[in-house]
Formats: structure tokens, C-alpha cells, sequence
């Protein structure tokens, strides 16, 4: 149990743990990692340190406290302790080193001083390809263009994301050198939700697109990879896309283009080259789900943080749920991978900091 102690003059609250049974002491600190990745707000990131020394952590607990202050997140203090932030950043270097790079966004609720009410923060995902499996989350105020632009500032490749106007310009010069990728399934809920107004035409559209996913579902089955897998969707694939794209065609013309079933067959033609991308490239998928599902993570988590206390408490969320995540699609352990790097990362040079990220971590594991 824990008690909660008076505000001391710093302003921080002061936990004291009661004496834990040697039982609760052997436990491992799972349950701890996962309220530090995703169900603790910020604001109650000072219980942690309780836990961890109720559960029997070995560190400091001033310097777990430390790892996790939003105004310290990764620095140096007194040449003894290196924080999480420049492990982000190479975590980062390792994602937009990928050929393709998924992206999306979901809503969190924030505090704000200047507000009888909370606002709108937004966590972006970036999830690096198959040869570069991680996925870091970055945390802004707003949902402006600026947010993805100077995160993706370096970044030259593909980006699969839904058809949001932000993207727009990371297209438009070639120069810039990204290429736009769309999801088929985000289109494909552009129909369903058009279903009930024009059922005739909307399920033809879908069945034609389930056509398209048996391909897909064919390729996982056989481990069809590489030049196999653009075989298989050219000949298999490309001649569902053609008749998709003509029978788009025709019956747009029947439908009024402010009509449920109207915009949704002029979402699809409007973003046909990104849609229909993937076809002639191996590397590409059909859709962006695998990132949608590193959003379940905050999804489960808002209804337990309910809110962020500050844009710096965003941030700080963001940084330590890339590792977690990050983890999880390697199939590490969070815990595991927390309770070595935090032990040792005091005393690990700087220039082998890449070796503590999770998939180098995972390969000197015996």
C-alpha cells in the first residue's frame, strides 16, 4: 500500500511504501513498466518510484525519478547519469532508416493552464519496415502539418498514411524524395460507411476489394515474399484493380458527388496511384492496419490516464511507450529490457548506445 505524504516545499508529493512480504518483493515490476509506458498519467509518474522500491528495484530510485521528469528526460547529470533521450533519437535514426515508414495519428486530452478544460494533443506513430522493426511515437500540441514535417525533416522513402491534407506537401516536389503510399483498408471504411446509402453499388465495390485481401491472405499463407510476391500481384491483384478502376469510373457519374456514396467512390479515384502502389512494389502492403495497431496501446491506456497534465508529460509518454512498443514487436519483454538498459546505461559509453536499443538488445541476449 501506499500512503501519500504532504507536498514538501519543492512541490513534490512524498510517497512512503509500507514494509513489502519478501513474496511481493521477488514479483517482477511488469505491472509497473506498463503503468509507465501507457496507464500512469504523467502527473503520477512520482508513484513509480514507490513501486519500483516496494517491488524491489535495485537502482536508485532518485534516478528512476529522474529518467522520467519531463524537464530531464535524456541528459547527462554530473557525468554519472545518461537518460532515455538520446536512445530516442537513435531509436528514431533506426525507424527512418526503413524503405517504408507507416504513419497515422490518434487524439489525447491535455491539460492546459490557459483552459477551463483539456485539449487536443496528438501522438503520431512512425513504424519502420521489416527490416528496421520498431516503432517510436512523437507527441505535439496540435495536429498541424509541422509536427510530422520536422519529424520526418531527414526522411527519404515511402510513407504509408492515410490521404490527410498534412501529408500533401511531402509529395508534391520530387526532390523531397517521399513517395505516397495509401491504405486500402482506410478506403475500403470509406464504402462500408456508404453502404446503407447506396447498398447495390457500395457492395460490389467491396467485393471487388475482398478480392484484392485474398491475394494478400494467399502470399501470408505461403510466405510468398519479394519478386514471388509483385508476380502474384500482378497476376492476381492488377486485373481486380482495372476493373475497380472502371466500374469506379462509370458509376461515379451516376452519383451525386456530395452524396455519402459519391464522396466515398471519389476518396478512392482521387488517391488511386497511392492506393494502388503497393502492386508493383514487394516492399509495400496493401494497408497501414500494422500501424493503426500501435495506436491500441494509448486507446486502452486513455481510459485509464484519462489525460495528460502537460505538453512536456506528452512528450515524456512518448518517449518511454516507443520502447515498450518497440519491445512488444520484437517479442522482449518490456520489463526485462527496462530493468537491464536503466541499470547499466549510467555506465555505457555514449558512442555503443545503439547496442541498448531493443533489437540489438535482443541479439546478445543468450
Amino acid at each position: 500500500m501506499l500512503e501519500l505524504g504532504r507536498v514538501s516545499r519543492s512541490g513534490f508529493y512524498r510517497y512512503e511504501a509500507e514494509p513489502a512480504p519478501e513474496a511481493d518483493a521477488e514479483m517482477d515490476l511488469r505491472d509497473a513498466i506498463q503503468r509507465i509506458a501507457v496507464e500512469m498519467p504523467s502527473y503520477g509518474r512520482r508513484r513509480i518510484t514507490a513501486e519500483l522500491r516496494r517491488r524491489g528495484w535495485q537502482a536508485n530510485p532518485k534516478r528512476v525519478y529522474r529518467l522520467m521528469r519531463d524537464d530531464n528526460l535524456l541528459c547527462v547529470r554530473r557525468r554519472k547519469f545518461v537518460l532515455l533521450a538520446p536512445l530516442y533519437q537513435r531509436l528514431k535514426r533506426h525507424v527512418l532508416a526503413s524503405k517504408v515508414v507507416g504513419t497515422d495519428d490518434t487524439p489525447v486530452k491535455v491539460l492546459d493552464r490557459k483552459l477551463k478544460r483539456t485539449r487536443k494533443g496528438r501522438i503520431w506513430p512512425y513504424v519502420g519496415d521489416r527490416d528496421h522493426a520498431a516503432v517510436i511515437y512523437d507527441y505535439t500540441a496540435t495536429r498541424e502539418r509541422a509536427g510530422p514535417e520536422e519529424f520526418l525533416r531527414t526522411y527519404r522513402g515511402y510513407l504509408q498514411a492515410d490521404a490527410y491534407v498534412a501529408y500533401d506537401s511531402f509529395f508534391i516536389k520530387p526532390e523531397r524524395g517521399m513517395i505516397e503510399v495509401a491504405c486500402m483498408a482506410h478506403a475500403r471504411r470509406h464504402i462500408y460507411q456508404a453502404l446503407d446509402y447506396d447498398p447495390s453499388r457500395m457492395r460490389t465495390v467491396l467485393l471487388l476489394i475482398a478480392q484484392l485481401y485474398r491475394v494478400e491472405a494467399r502470399a501470408r499463407r505461403h510466405g510468398i515474399v519479394g519478386q514471388d510476391l509483385r508476380l502474384l500481384r500482378q497476376q492476381g491483384a492488377r486485373p481486380v484493380l482495372d476493373k475497380l478502376a472502371v466500374y469506379l469510373r462509370e458509376i461515379r457519374e451516376q452519383l451525386l458527388p456530395k452524396s455519402e456514396a459519391g464522396q466515398a467512390v471519389n476518396y478512392l479515384l482521387k488517391n488511386w496511384a497511392a492506393l494502388t502502389r503497393y502492386c508493383d512494389n514487394p516492399d509495400l502492403s496493401i494497408d497501414n492496419n500494422h500501424t493503426e495497431r500501435s495506436l491500441r496501446g494509448w486507446a486502452v491506456g486513455r481510459a485509464n490516464w484519462t489525460f495528460f497534465g502537460s505538453d512536456r508529460g506528452g512528450k515524456t509518454a512518448a518517449v518511454l511507450r516507443s520502447f515498450v512498443a518497440s519491445c512488444e514487436l520484437l517479442k522482449i519483454d518490456p520489463f526485462a529490457w527496462f530493468h537491464d538498459v536503466l541499470s547499466r546505461i549510467a555506465d555505457h559509453p555514449v558512442t555503443r548506445l545503439d547496442e541498448l536499443l531493443p533489437h540489438r538488445w535482443s541479439q546478445a541476449q543468450p
